[in-house]
């Protein structure tokens, strides 16, 4: 019988494991990699051993579909034969944390890779990060510069070896190495011990890891770090020691702890323990698990238990890759290795919600992801222009690159660019159907789509941001159209306004807007989000009123006003709140003002009545403002301050949970954008949905925010050309 698995196959011990089941069971026939899926013929009952494959499966292996199909070929033995290109389906497997085998060969004395920091095999280590190209061989990576040797070709040639044809094989003798060097760039001894004693001694540290470069340093020295990298309220990712260790700086509910020990090793949001420093104001800081051999050995050298582990970057440009770059960031020391890195790859971060994922950044460890569309037209798709990833579909699947950043900046810009053509290679994608790019005119992804518009004869199709977001919910829910909130910072509209506090209801085809958050002015445009005072200001001058501003910056700031471009956005109402109750008067890193509120969600209650009218779908947001005025006073008590906010929040996402309730679906309401990470705004849409039994439909496997923008892009386009 022939068995054909479709999946994630390559390079992940898929065949080996075949092997050793067909082996074992006594069967004969053969296997075979034909690129696009894994072809095994048999002399058994076809049933059986898919079953004991299942039990077998490697960790980072998936099996996604299983054809049967009648083949009465007689074969002496069993077999492995060479692989074949045939179609790429995403044969790539994502970088996967190394697994406890490896491990424990890493720190046994007499084994041949004991403190190799390069230690993988076919089910952990660095896979997209290093790829080049298709078929998924050795030189088509970036080992294909280091040549085996004896004792790692006798492992890569024996199907009984776990690391059998596994491409990123290498030990001591024939792999990539660590060099240490200082300021000076003068090369330092025992590399990897020497570094783990600067950071012990308070040093500032850069990392070459699988797919770019981190910033480290003590928990301790976290001052001078912010001093030295100019982020003064910043929140930073910890990685810990061990999950024991985890356990000292944050609160781990069991999901969390689920996705903290897995293979893919995610940065995950966990509420804090006695840790302030490491993320102002907020009540998370991102924690995480070493993922790396070298991780593993940093730790086992040093005192510590913990250490700030940040993306090494220049300020708004992609994270670190090539070592002659790393010195421009004047660390202390520099611990890099000579292997390249092809595919540069971010930390993934979620944050979880009663067994969701709620991906602020999807990156190592989840891309490239799969996922199933009704299409088969290839589409590419920009995103919108911060926290950016593109789209790649081709022949019924979708793939979402790998996080991108803010593409205001150039060098982020041309990482897009790169991004979607390594993912076109990859994917077999020669010839583009369609575009998709956002609505808002100034976009710099907007080039990127223009340039391949023109090399592929493609019409480009404009999409407005928040049907994108919808759009990419309902594809998460398998869901075809429905009545959704749609909140976030902001997103052009289709009426020359800038919107961000919506209720749309979607199709993959269309949109309607249903309701918005009143309007208010951004005094100065862009100006506006990075002091919200003008924020505040503005929304008390329709009340007749002056806020921060007075004489004659006052009349220069109400001049503008009737200048400025206009919003409904939530994550403006959010940052006026922040800065007018005194939490955050000031943006230094996207979105702080508003992030800043979380805390004080979490700790506030409903204790306040206010009013505010509806009128042809448009909910008063300025008026909910006189009203907070009237309960300010200078005592005012963080309690109090939590629940004027709390009551006003929840005023206004009552109001758009109630008309998304009217033009429901089914008697689902879905939420999403970039506010939506916020969960006490998520539980108060949930609580008044049940009031009325309606089910809250939220986001699982693609990016809440503008992460997802790019997958709506792609099913909307799509759609639109068949």
């Amino acid at each position: 019988m022939k068995i054909i698995f479709k999946g994630i196959v390559q390079g992940v011990g898929f065949r080996p494991t075949i092997y050793r089941v067909a082996k074992e069971m006594r069967l004969n026939g053969y296997v075979l990699n034909k690129g696009s899926e894994v072809e095994v013929v048999i002399d058994g009952d076809p049933n059986e051993f898919v079953k004991k494959l299942k039990e077998n499966l490697p960790i980072t292996a998936k099996i996604t579909e299983v054809t049967v199909k009648e083949d009465n070929r007689h074969f002496e033995d069993f077999r492995i034969l060479k692989s074949e290109s045939g179609e790429r389906y995403s044969p790539i497997p994502v970088d996967s944390g190394i697994c406890d085998d490896c491990l424990h060969e890493l720190f046994d004395p007499n084994n041949r890779r004991y403190l190799y920091p390069f230690t993988n095999c076919t089910v952990c280590g660095a896979r997209f990060s290093l790829i080049q190209d298709l078929p998924y061989d050795r030189e088509r990576t970036s080992m294909r510069e280091f040549k085996l040797c004896e004792d790692c070709t006798s492992e890569y040639t024996d199907p009984m070896d776990k690391r059998y044809h596994a491409q990123t094989i290498s030990c001591p003798k024939c792999g990539p190495s660590y060099r240490l060097y200082d300021k000076e760039q003068k090369e330092i001894d025992d590399p990897i011990k020497r570094f783990a004693e600067y950071i012990d001694k308070g040093a500032i540290g850069v990392i070459k890891s699988w797919g770019g470069m981190h910033l480290c340093c003590k928990l301790d020295k976290i001052e001078e770090f912010r001093e030295w990298y100019k982020r003064p309220q910043k929140p930073f990712a910890v990685m810990v020691k061990d999950i024991a260790a985890a356990e000292k700086y944050v609160e781990i509910t069991e999901d969390e702890r689920k996705l903290l020990l897995s293979n893919r090793k995610p940065i995950v949001l966990a509420h804090k323990k006695n840790c302030e420093q490491v993320s102002p104001g907020l009540s998370t800081i991102g924690i995480y698990l070493p993922y790396t051999g070298l991780h593993h050995l940093l730790f086992s050298y040093m005192d510590t238990d913990a250490l700030i582990m940040t993306s090494a970057n220049i300020p708004g440009e992609p994270m670190l890759i090539d070592n002659k770059d790393a010195f421009s960031l004047e660390a202390d020391v520099y611990l890099l290795h000579n292997r390249l890195i092809p595919n540069r790859i971010d930390d993934s971060v979620i944050k979880v919600w009663k067994r969701k994922t709620f991906f602020i950044r999807k990156s190592r460890g989840y891309v490239p992801d799969p996922t199933k569309i009704n299409y088969k037209k290839s589409i590419l798709s920009v995103g919108a222009e911060e926290n950016v990833c593109g789209a790649i579909s081709n022949n019924g699947t979708l793939y979402a690159t790998q996080y991108i950043g803010n593409t205001r900046y150039y060098p982020t810009l041309e990482f897009l660019e790169r991004s979607l053509r390594h993912m076109m290679k990859l994917t077999g994608v020669k010839t583009l159907d369609g575009i998709g790019m956002d609505l808002h005119p100034l976009y710099n992804t907007r080039k990127i789509a223009e340039k391949f518009a023109e090399e592929h004869h493609a019409r480009i199709t404009e999409i407005q941001h928040h049907w994108a977001h919808a759009v990419s919910l309902l594809l998460d829910n398998k869901l075809k159209e429905g009545a959704v909130i749609t909140i976030d910072g902001a997103g052009y509209g289709t009426d020359n306004t800038i919107w961000g506090g919506e209720v749309l209801y979607a199709t993959y085809d269309n949109f309607e807007r249903l309701g918005h958050l009143e309007y208010i002015p951004l005094i100065g445009g862009d100006k506006a989000i990075k002091d919200p005072r003008r924020l505040v200001f503005a929304i008390f001058k329709k009340l007749g009123k002056e806020k921060y501003f007075h004489d004659s910056k006052a009349d220069i700031l109400s001049k503008l006003i009737k200048k400025s471009p206009e919003t409904s956005s939530l994550g403006r109402i959010l940052d006026a709140l922040s800065c007018y109750l005194g939490i955050c008067t000031e943006q230094t890193y996207e979105g702080e003002p508003a992030i800043k509120l979380e805390k004080y969600l979490e700790n506030g209650n409903p204790e306040y009545k206010f009013d505010t009218e509806v009128k042809n779908g448009v909910i008063g947001t300025i008026e909910i403002f006189e009203q907070i005025e009237e309960h300010v006073k200078p005592s005012l008590s963080e309690k109090e301050k939590a629940d004027l906010i709390y009551s006003a929040v929840k005023t206004i996402m009552d109001k758009l949970t109630e008309i998304a309730m009217d033009n429901a679906v089914g008697k689902k309401v879905g939420i999403t954008g970039g506010v939506s990470y916020n969960i006490p705004i998520i539980e108060m849409v949930e609580k008044r949905l049940k009031k009325e039994e309606f089910e809250l439909i939220t986001h699982n496997n693609i990016p809440n925010g503008d992460g997802g923008i790019a997958v709506g892009q792609n099913v909307i386009v799509g759609e639109l050309v068949g």
